[in-house]
């Protein structure tokens, strides 16, 4: 696929970066040269330095023949622009970042895909989103919902209590025959495994685990995780993402937002009337103690500085708070952040890059999830008539190595995949999969 990426920092390169592996035809528009030349230094892309709205910019990156024109700058009026100029050169299909939530209402979408916009992505809204799904199954470190709920992917850290801690998926299968759920990778010592049926699963593990929804109690008893009711939540950051999070939460949980900005908190007063804004700076320990940091289920830390959210969050658990979620902008910190103990990492650029990747498969593609802290990707395939996966039951499939299948939604039933299970035209697949497999597994797809 012939893609086009409009950026001005660091969204832009990590989104060209993920899609080279894809084995797609990259250029980079950006007005920064000495990022463009940092890009070169790191990969093959071609890159061209200008404004993605000028005309002659976006011929010189040969529009004309782009399957996909993505703008992700700083500014969405500038990407609605790109996008919108792109369509008319000839660009197949634009995405465009915005930050407005207005755009996202159908009808204005209505209106902008008239003008060109085919589709808008929101990455500070879908950051909240992630977050409020997270406190709904408190005791998962990440989670991700296919179809609605009819299978759910979860993350969960083994500790030595764990009952599958020493075990291989052979024995527990073995012991456990009727499991609604399924192991589809393994997480240690900074290096990803699909699993097989000999793998063991060790303390400290991140097991990346597909489960329906009546296999969600079991997962959880195995995993040696108890979930717990979440009743009061302290969220650190007033800006687009704590507004947003604060909003769709205020309805559930007892709510204290904590601002350092004395003018954005008269204004999330007006906005949030039912929670609770303290003007303060939540680095200082005694004003955690003063608003009752002790007393809080859910700790969330989104300020637009990785280092603060990542150090309030380890006091809010020295305190006692058992679930912990940091905004991590550097995505160098991601590993390392869920190594000294806080439970939950979002990132927006790799959110962004979950909400993009589904529109760069040749196959049909209903939703994927970019995973924080590991080089993976979930999607949810839809398959379509003669498609190679439909030829063979799975276990005869000669599906990749460093790709698994999770499970399958036929209808309004869902499946754990096993080997002699054969998937049909109109399943929609849940397959996990690291970036050297990914255009293999399209193929099966397509």
């Amino acid at each position: 696929m012939n893609i086009v990426i409009a950026g001005d920092g660091e969204v832009g390169f990590h989104l060209a970066k993920l899609l080279t592996d894809e084995n797609h035809d990259i250029t980079v528009v950006d007005p920064h040269t000495e990022l463009l030349k940092l890009i070169e230094s790191h990969t093959d892309l071609m890159t061209i330095a200008g404004d993605s709205t000028c005309i002659s910019v976006l011929e010189r990156a040969n529009i004309k023949r782009a399957d996909l024109l993505i703008s992700v700058v700083h500014n969405e009026h500038i990407n609605l622009m790109t996008c919108i100029i792109g369509k008319k050169l000839g660009a197949k299909r634009t995405i465009a970042r915005v930050a407005n939530t207005e755009y996202l209402l159908p009808n204005t979408m209505e209106l902008f895909k008239s003008l060109g916009v085919d589709h808008m992505v929101c990455p500070e809204l879908l950051a909240a989103e992630e977050v409020v799904s997270l406190l709904e199954q408190s005791a998962a470190t990440e989670t991700f919902r296919f179809s609605n709920g009819k299978l759910i992917l979860f993350l969960i850290k083994l500790d030595e209590q764990a009952k599958v801690v020493g075990k291989t998926l052979d024995q527990i299968a073995s012991e456990f025959p009727n499991l609604n759920f399924r192991a589809v990778a393994i997480h240690r010592n900074s290096k990803t495994i699909i699993p097989r049926g000999n793998d063991e699963f060790k303390a400290n593990d991140l097991a990346y685990v597909v489960s329906k929804p009546d296999g969600i109690k079991t997962l959880m008893e195995l995993g040696g995780k108890k979930p717990f009711e979440i009743h009061n939540v302290m969220i650190v950051g007033g800006g687009r993402i704590g507004r947003k999070t604060s909003v769709a939460l205020a309805n559930k949980y007892d709510i204290k937002l904590v601002e350092l900005d004395k003018e954005r908190c008269m204004l999330l007063t007006d906005e949030l009337p039912d929670s609770l804004i303290i003007n303060g700076d939540a680095r200082d320990i005694e004003l955690l103690r003063d608003e009752g940091i002790e007393n809080m289920d859910a700790f969330i830390a989104v300020t637009d500085n990785s280092e603060t959210n990542i150090l309030t969050c380890l006091h809010a658990r020295q305190f006692g708070v058992k679930k912990t979620i940091a905004l991590v902008e550097n995505i160098d910190y991601i590993d390392i952040s869920q190594n000294i103990g806080i439970d939950t990492i979002i990132n927006k650029k790799l959110i962004t890059a979950s909400y993009i990747a589904r529109f760069t498969m040749g196959s049909s593609v209903a939703s994927s999830k970019v995973l924080h802290g590991i080089d993976a990707e979930v999607f949810e395939f839809i398959v379509k008539p003669d498609s190679p996966i439909t030829k063979k039951p799975i276990r005869k499939l000669k599906f990749p190595d460093g790709a698994i299948i999770g499970g399958i939604i036929r209808g309004d039933e869902s499946y754990i995949a096993i080997g002699n299970f054969n998937i049909k035209p109109g399943d929609k697949v849940v397959v996990f999969s690291l970036p050297s497999a990914i255009h293999k597994v399209d193929r099966f797809f397509n």
